[in-house]
């Protein structure tokens, strides 16, 4: 979720120097910030021909991935008493009513604790010797090998894989992330590099990373079998576009390349990934205001929030008709 940066090991691949065995951790194939809402949740937020809201999205946005899965496993009857505590906690002048506002606040603070978490985590894992600040060798022993760049640059093509490209992304991102220059990351700077779509400073360097990644053609933009190439490619020959395919082709000529030559530029590839006309947890929290407000008052009362308690939270209940839901489908 969220972030944006994936040091997940995804295998290991052992290189035989000499007499001696070097580990090679096998970086994740994309790292690059794809929405500005993919720090809300992994999952999809519309399902189906992408009309529908996901329900699983929404329990992510609202809770956090980690108390959601937690809800997964209560009765609802459970789900219910503990969605009547966090209601207590998001009303903050103790009305007795959530507005569009503390929800909007609620959301984007869970959000900030699973960037601070992770961010957290991270530091522990790659700053092994425990002091103030990580630097450029640490992170890169613990995140790809112990060998230094320059030996890695020595290994067979087959050897070092794509190793290569990564450290030299990560690298600038490094240096982009690092505002006092000495080569170091603090913990601010850490959260930068590691979650760069939180930092106005660090836009630039997620455009350039995502034009890396889909300009097959490199002349600098992004065209629209580039654009639609990212996100689907047939399983075969004549294969028909699945229907929200054929809406992202409308999407990229109305709203995505605004100025209509046909691709889009940094400045748009930058609206794309990083919108600064949108805000995605307010936006989550109209939605949720708008299914759970019966009254239409533009404020959620306790029993409202209660009552579609399955609109935030999940439980065995949920949990159990979404995988009947699945069955269904197949």
């Amino acid at each position: 979720m969220h972030c944006l940066r994936c040091n997940m090991v995804l295998g290991l691949c052992t290189v035989f120097i000499a007499t001696s065995t070097v580990v090679l951790a096998k970086p994740a194939e994309s790292d690059r910030v794809l929405r500005k809402d993919s720090k809300l949740s992994d999952q999809e937020h519309y399902v189906g021909d992408g009309h529908d809201h996901n329900a699983e999205y929404d329990h992510d946005a609202f809770l956090g991935e980690e108390e959601a899965k937690t809800f997964e496993s209560l009765t609802p009857e459970e789900s219910r008493r503990r969605l009547g505590q966090i209601f207590d906690r998001i009303d903050k002048d103790k009305d007795g009513l959530v507005t569009s506002d503390e929800l909007t606040v609620h959301i984007e603070n869970q959000q900030k604790r699973y960037i601070f978490e992770d961010v957290a985590g991270q530091w522990r894992a790659h700053n092994q010797n425990a002091d103030e600040v990580l630097t450029w060798d640490e992170y890169n022993e613990t995140t790809y090998s112990s060998l230094s760049e320059e030996e890695l640059a020595q290994l067979e093509e087959n050897e070092r894989m794509d190793f290569r490209k990564m450290i030299r992304r990560d690298k600038k991102r490094w240096e982009s992330a690092d505002l006092d220059g000495d080569k170091a990351m603090n913990m601010e700077e850490f959260t930068s590099f590691l979650h760069p779509e939180e930092s106005s400073h660090m836009r630039s360097i997620v455009i350039e990373e995502t034009l890396e990644d889909i300009d097959q053609n490199g002349d600098g933009f992004v065209d629209l079998e580039e654009y639609i190439g990212d996100m689907f490619k047939p399983e075969s020959d004549g294969e028909q576009e699945p229907s929200w395919v054929v809406q992202e082709r409308e999407q990229f000529g109305r709203f995505r390349d605004r100025d209509g030559d046909g691709k889009m530029n940094h400045a748009e590839i930058g609206e794309w990934i990083l919108p600064t006309e949108y805000d995605h947890s307010e936006a989550e929290a109209k939605h949720l205001m708008y299914e759970a407000d019966v009254n239409k008052d533009d404020k959620l009362s306790r029993q409202e929030v209660i009552d579609k308690y399955d609109l935030f939270v999940g439980s065995q209940a949920t949990d159990f008709g979404e995988a009947l839901t699945r069955h269904d489908e197949f």
